[in-house]
């Protein structure tokens, strides 16, 4: 222990006295194997605070990943278990509740504009039926031979949610009702410029009766004129309003703007002269002999297509006619659009090629028919 050997001294009667010095040196060592044991415990009680405060550290280290890892969790099934708002920039509208009358399919057709207003008419009829409405399909036997989908077109879960405060959509029918019409399907084409008389009339009745009924087309079934105020104004909705592109096109088109207005002002020209556009319409002014047959065989090869024979002549003269190129080049300069804006045709192939475009580009040198 490094105790030094105490001192004694004999006494009277052979009795050994310890001598006080060495007393006073004892105290002393007790002393300090007092102070060196109060050390080694105040150190081993420091090293074990050190140790709860890490070992803390780590348990609160642990437990804040634990909570992140639950947030990022229920983030997850939070957005998940609801109609994604990605696409919204405002809160959804309340759905709207009501006793189901039935469903209605739809197939769109023709040209897509055709189709789209074809879709507004049928979204306004579902939804003054009081009936369940199942996202249209596309024409897909157009002369373009385009196989896309109402998804590839436009953006579905927008089209779906931000009308749920009007009409029910779903993407497909119900197990049970799809497996009705696998059996058998009512369908049939509405009356072309019906009014909502002859939808309550006579269509309501035919979906209470077969629950589920299929429109085999889409197009001007529905008045334009004479409507109920709120009808028209949910055509509008539908139209400029919940009918948005899927995002890869509305991309797309934000990308050609872009480039567009990189090169300064510019005009954006639907000119509506392709193939089908012109052998539909029988409006063959300008076109030489042999693209006349042309177009005269494929307004044959189409039997829904109900006209014929067609007077190009006297369908011109009641205005009937959409614009040549040439008379779409006179327009725009009697217009006084400046001769140096970039003119981009945002449509197909223009029938008759560059023939039928020379008098256009001369006009307007500007003259843009792709840039991607």
């Amino acid at each position: 222990m490094g105790f030094s050997e105490a001192r004694f001294e004999e006494k009277e009667g052979g009795e050994m006295k310890e001598k006080p010095y060495s007393n006073k040196m004892s105290l002393k060592y007790i002393s300090m194997a007092k102070a060196e044991k109060l050390k080694s415990l105040i150190l081993a009680r420091i090293q074990v605070a050190r140790l709860n405060l890490w070992v803390t550290r780590a348990l609160s280290m642990l437990m804040l990943l634990g909570i992140t890892m639950q947030l990022k969790s229920l983030g997850k099934t939070v957005s998940s278990s609801r109609t994604p708002t990605s696409t919204f920039s405002y809160p959804l509208p309340p759905e709207r509740v009501y006793e189901n009358n039935g469903y209605l399919m739809v197939s769109s057709n023709g040209g897509l504009n055709q189709m789209r207003s074809g879709i507004c008419d049928m979204v306004t009829v579902a939804r003054f039926l009081n009936v369940t409405l199942i996202v249209p399909e596309l024409d897909n036997t157009s002369f373009w031979n385009d196989y896309s989908q109402f998804a590839d077109i436009f953006d579905v879960e927008y089209f779906i949610a931000s009308l749920r405060d009007e009409v029910r959509i779903l993407k497909e029918l119900p197990p049970q009702q799809k497996e009705k019409v696998a059996e058998s399907l009512f369908s049939m084409p509405p009356i072309s410029w019906s009014n909502m008389t002859y939808y309550y009339n006579v269509i309501l009745p035919r979906i209470q009766t077969n629950e589920v009924v299929h429109f085999q087309k889409t197009d001007a079934r529905l008045a334009n004129n004479g409507l109920p105020v709120e009808v028209q104004k949910l055509r509008c909705r539908v139209n400029y309003e919940a009918l948005r592109f899927a995002p890869p096109i509305q991309a797309l088109a934000e990308k050609i703007v872009r480039i567009l207005r990189d090169k300064g002002p510019f005009l954006v020209l639907h000119l509506r002269y392709e193939m089908d556009m012109i052998a539909f319409s029988g409006c063959n002014e300008g076109c030489n002999e042999q693209e006349i047959d042309e177009l005269t065989k494929m307004r044959y090869a189409y039997p829904w297509w109900k006209e014929k024979v067609i007077d190009s002549v006297q369908k011109r003269l009641a205005g009937l006619c959409p614009l040549t190129p040439e008379e779409t080049a006179l327009t725009l300069r009697a217009l006084g659009i400046d001769h140096n804006i970039q003119v981009y045709i945002a449509s197909g192939d223009i029938y008759g090629g560059e023939r039928r475009l020379a008098t256009l580009r001369a006009a307007y040198p500007n003259l843009v028919s792709s840039i991607l």
